[in-house]
């Protein structure tokens, strides 16, 4: 195991409380440059960073201890490939986190103990309302494409917002029965799982369509999905925000569907943990964060 560089983490906070993003990789993500924002609009003396931690137990171990035993480390989000596998490894973990069974935001409490928490479901309804105004959960099934961290919030989401059938399809199956498993309500409404072979079919009189996976991102391979089935009038949500515009946002749009781009579920995530880390009130989403952070990617 190559040891985290906790060294440069603290000689960057300079004393000053601070927070950071795990992953690996990790510097593909922006978001040091919107806690960042945050910082500077309100004013706080504090930092945001990023830490490369290597898959496996024993490094984010070590990252957790870290955090428990540095006064002025508040806390950190987890990227992949840490999401699950963090949930064995802190002192405490909210029931929301626990049932999507995947913790994105890790909280120090007063006591120098770590609590889990899931903000990805919020983070994503949020950004379908400033997105999508229109879109009404109950009116239509939703197909999520994917069966990771990411779907776990989603799924838990729509579920919980009231939609009537949620379509899972995933190049693995079981890992989508296993899903369809978990989140299946108690209210009759169902979680049907499709072969990935049948996703264009699976599009038929769908409301929304999520794609969850990392087809699509820059480095990965494209997501081949027939979009003829889908109604024009459903939305299309792609969690992918590197790039901005995939493309399957963009021959979504070209036919006529509302879509909603990755980047305000990135946003709408760090509301929850900065308020944790930080003190005060949750930030708002902004015009003027977005084209802060859109600028930083091209778009």
């Amino acid at each position: 195991m190559t040891a985290p560089d906790f060294d440069s983490l603290l000689a960057t906070a300079a004393g000053r409380r601070f927070a950071f993003i795990v992953g690996w990789p990790v510097s593909h993500s922006r978001s040091p440059l919107l806690h960042g924002f945050w910082l500077k609009e309100r004013r706080i003396d504090g930092c945001y960073g990023r830490l490369a931690v290597e898959p496996g137990g024993a490094a984010l171990r070590a990252t957790f201890d870290f955090i428990r035993r540095t006064p002025q480390a508040r806390g950190c989000n987890l990227t992949l490939p840490h999401k699950i596998d963090a949930l064995d490894l802190l002192d405490a973990v909210t029931p929301a986190a626990s049932r999507i069974g995947a913790v994105n935001t890790v909280v120090k409490r007063a006591d120098g103990t770590l609590e889990g928490r899931n903000t990805d479901g919020f983070g994503f309804v949020e950004a379908l309302r400033a997105g999508a105004p229109a879109w009404q959960p109950a009116a239509a099934p939703a197909v999520v494409l994917g069966a990771g961290g990411a779907a776990r919030a989603v799924i838990a989401a729509l579920v919980d917002a009231g939609v009537p059938e949620v379509r899972l399809v995933n190049r693995t199956r079981q890992a989508a029965i296993d899903l369809a498993v978990r989140f299946t309500p108690d209210d009759g409404r169902t979680l049907v799982v499709d072969d990935w072979a049948r996703r264009a079919a699976a599009l038929a009189g769908a409301g929304l369509l999520v794609n969850t996976t990392s087809l699509g991102m820059d480095g990965q391979p494209a997501l081949d999905l027939e979009l003829e089935a889908l109604p024009t009038a459903a939305v299309v949500n792609d969690v992918v925000y590197v790039p901005l515009r995939t493309d399957l946002l963009r021959r979504a749009q070209a036919r006529g569907n509302p879509t909603v781009d990755g980047l305000d579920m990135l946003l709408h995530q760090g509301r929850p943990g900065f308020a944790a880390w930080f003190g005060g009130s949750e930030p708002p989403v902004t015009p003027a964060l977005r084209t802060a952070v859109a600028g930083d990617l091209g778009a």
